[in-house]
């Protein structure tokens, strides 16, 4: 469960701090007050893609820090950092784009915090609506509402078994010629990457020493500072707490009464010692080394131009050393190898073809309990004669890493309509509902512990809006729902309700992001109702929304 939320320096969040509790949370706020801001500083948190153009005007970076119940971590990221109890995440961005994250108080690379975002949220919003019109996209989200994640990755395992043979295969049919010069391009791009030699983990390293060889002297500088006036110096802190504590020796001899300080004293003393100890060994061990500075540096280029020719992460340079030497290797033994290749072939297409007939009848099964879940939901949602299908057609022979299946999400809104995509088949409104629909099945079929949707109920009013805030608070049992929303509909029946605005300070605009009960939640959701203010009427208005949400 997310506990909290820390945000400073992003955009006109100033510094806002937030508490969450179980359910169902509703942020609202005027247009253009900030509130998707939050929600971009948590997707950044949980590993997304940072922006420079984050930064607040004369901030040097920007900071965002979560605490959430290490219970929700993946258990090899609980083991990794000894996660337990409350964890407490954290991610900055400074001008130059650069990030620094930290999980548990250990420094972590980006790929870690992605990994807890996929585990511990999952993002609703307008792009994620356009997402769900591919299909592509359809056909993944089917096979994880029919739990086939596992035969999923089976069946990519064999189609890149069968790819590599099948290339492999091709490669052996080129003549003499054209495979000298092919294998002639391997063995370059091969020894271009050695002449790197890249290592997992190892850009994050180099970055995380940066810092401390480019301000090497201004590092020796303060602790050389600090070990003067701890120690060094004439008169320095440890000399004058040792003549503190002789006098108060004294005293103690004469009044037994204050005899505890003296010892309280030395307990300091001490302390000051040991800090002073470890201050100078930093200092001695801090100098500025220009070639090393130099060398760290070229070092980053050169990784940076390997991610660039064979990446675009140094995880896919690697992966493509493997792939180009497993290539060059079926090349030079091409002549002895054919037969066995073509045994190993038509095993594997045998296989592959095995498993995508599998898969097939596997997704069809899915598919009829999406339809029947997502019209339950269109029902609900103010489409009752609305008809839901998807398609799963399976192209013979035609194979790719996840199968010979394509998907397509359909719909007929209305009764005597063919079933159509998506796309062009709902209007603005009857899409929005349908993603809400779909989103609310997708969600039923996994125990994801936050939900986060943004302004996911665009385009309905009335009963219909009415009801998306009862999916919303029924989809928050057991987990957490945090969506910002318009419409006072779907605010009332939220646990808990932050209210976000503006306001200037000095000069500058602040985010304002406050909790609401009572009066002040009644006065909001009026507010919201009336449109430009709060009236007598909205008021008893939003009384009645706020107490039969209750029911």
């Amino acid at each position: 469960m997310l506990r909290s939320l820390k945000v400073a320096n992003f955009a006109v969040a100033e510094k806002v701090e937030l508490a969450f509790g179980p359910g169902f949370t509703a942020l609202t706020g005027e247009t253009g007050a900030g509130k998707s801001i939050l929600l971009e500083a948590l997707g950044f948190l949980l590993g997304g893609r940072g922006s420079a153009t984050w930064l607040r005007a004369g901030a040097e970076r920007l900071e965002v820090e979560a605490v959430v119940d290490a219970a929700d971590l993946p258990a090899d990221l609980r083991e990794r950092f000894k996660a337990s109890g409350l964890v407490v995440l954290r991610r900055e961005l400074d001008a130059t784009g650069r990030t620094r994250a930290a999980i548990a108080g250990q420094p972590a690379p980006v790929a870690a915090l992605a990994a807890l975002g996929d585990a511990i949220a999952d993002f609703h919003g307008q792009h994620e609506n356009q997402a769900l019109l591919r299909p592509a996209v359809q056909l993944e989200l089917l096979d994880r509402y029919g739990g086939l994640e596992a035969e999923r990755a089976e069946l990519a395992e064999a189609h890149a078994r069968w790819s590599q043979l099948k290339a492999r295969l091709e490669a052996s049919g080129m003549s003499e010629a054209e495979r000298e010069r092919r294998a002639e391009l391997l063995r370059f791009q091969l020894e271009d990457i050695a002449a790197v030699g890249p290592r997992l983990g190892e850009e994050e390293e180099l970055e995380e020493r940066l810092p401390r060889l480019k301000n090497a002297e201004k590092l020796r500088g303060w602790a050389d500072a600090a070990y003067g006036l701890l120690y060094a110096e004439e008169d320095a802190a440890l000399a004058r707490l040792a003549k503190a504590e002789r006098a108060l020796a004294e005293l103690g001899r004469v009044d037994p009464s204050v005899a505890g300080l003296r010892e309280q004293l030395e307990s300091a003393r001490l302390a000051a010692e040991s800090v002073a100890r470890e201050v100078g060994a930093y200092r001695d061990g801090v100098s500025a080394d220009p070639a090393a500075l130099d060398a760290l540096l070229s070092r980053l280029d050169a990784l940076a131009r390997l991610r660039k020719k064979y990446g675009p992460t140094v995880a896919d340079a690697l992966a493509t050393r493997e792939r180009l030497a497993a290539e060059l290797d079926g090349l030079e033994h091409a002549d002895e190898r054919i037969e066995e290749t073509k045994r190993e072939l038509a095993k594997a297409e045998k296989t592959l073809a095995a498993l995508c007939e599998a898969m097939h009848d596997a997704r069809a099964k899915a598919a009829k309990k999406l339809e029947a879940a997502a019209l339950k939901e269109l029902r609900v949602l103010g489409l009752p004669h609305a008809r839901f299908a998807c398609a799963v057609e399976m192209e013979e022979g035609v194979w790719t890493a996840t199968g010979a299946d394509a998907a397509s999400f359909l719909l007929a809104p209305n009764p005597g309509e063919p079933p159509r995509p998506i796309k062009t088949a709902a209007s603005g409104g009857e899409l929005s509902r349908v993603m809400l629909a779909l989103k609310t099945a997708f969600a039923k079929a996994d125990r994801t512990p936050l939900l986060v949707f943004d302004e996911v109920d665009s385009g309905v009013g009335g009963e219909v809006a009415r009801a998306v805030g009862e999916r919303l608070a029924a989809l928050s049992k057991g987990r957490q729902v945090l969506c910002v929303t318009h419409l006072p509909q779907v605010a009332c029946f939220a646990k808990t309700h932050l209210h976000a605005a503006k306001d200037v300070a000095g000069g500058r605009t602040r985010l304002r992001v406050a909790p609401l009960d009572g009066d002040k939640r009644l006065e909001t959701v009026a507010a919201m109702l009336g449109g430009r203010g709060a009236t007598a009427a909205s008021r008893k208005h939003a009384q009645e929304l706020l107490e039969s949400s209750l029911s």
